[in-house]
């Protein structure tokens, strides 16, 4: 249920923004499982919330609209998301992360443009790939390691993608196709 509960989120958060002309892409878990399924359907893993990349100035009018849709705007511990008016929690929110900006301080590269995306199959906005790796290896948290191993796995990623990342991001990058033996 609380698989299908998320899909669900993504699809009334896409049609939302679609519907009004807000540019936006899927980011995050879901963007990793717009891609992987595009190869290996039973390969995806699932995660519990939604990521979207939005451009700031689009932000007043992605809360008239998102409130239409039952959803309310909050920052929680300095994280920007829209939690659910009717069962709000930070855990199944849609999380924003800002087009161009850093979300921390110290990554080494920003968030990418919004215009870097493509139409995934079910319709929504999904970000382009090279931009999701890119994402996923300035966070490098142990979960983005996990994502990136699952476009491996699928061959997807790479080693002719080293030669689109900075020398710091191939660095990271390098070592999960070493060991995924790619």
């Amino acid at each position: 249920m609380a698989i299908e509960a998320n899909r669900q989120r993504l699809l009334r958060t896409a049609r939302a923004l679609d519907d009004a002309g807000i540019p936006y892409a899927v980011i995050g878990g879901m963007a990793v499982q717009t891609w992987v399924s595009t190869v290996d359907p039973d390969a995806i893993r699932f995660t519990k919330d939604v990521d979207i990349l939005l451009r700031r100035e689009d932000l007043p009018r992605a809360e008239q609209v998102l409130a239409q849709a039952g959803y309310d705007f909050q920052t929680v511990m300095d994280t920007d998301m829209f939690v659910d008016a009717v069962e709000p929690s930070p855990k199944r929110a849609v999380h924003v992360v800002w087009a161009n900006e850093r979300v921390r301080a110290h990554d080494l590269s920003p968030a990418p443009p919004v215009e870097h995306r493509r139409t995934a199959p079910e319709g929504y906005q999904v970000i382009e790939l090279v931009d999701l790796v890119r994402m996923k290896l300035t966070a490098y948290r142990r979960h983005d390691k996990v994502h990136l191993t699952d476009l491996i796995g699928v061959g997807l990623v790479d080693r002719p993608m080293l030669a689109e990342l900075s020398p710091e991001l191939a660095a990271r990058l390098e070592p999960l196709l070493l060991e995924s033996g790619r």
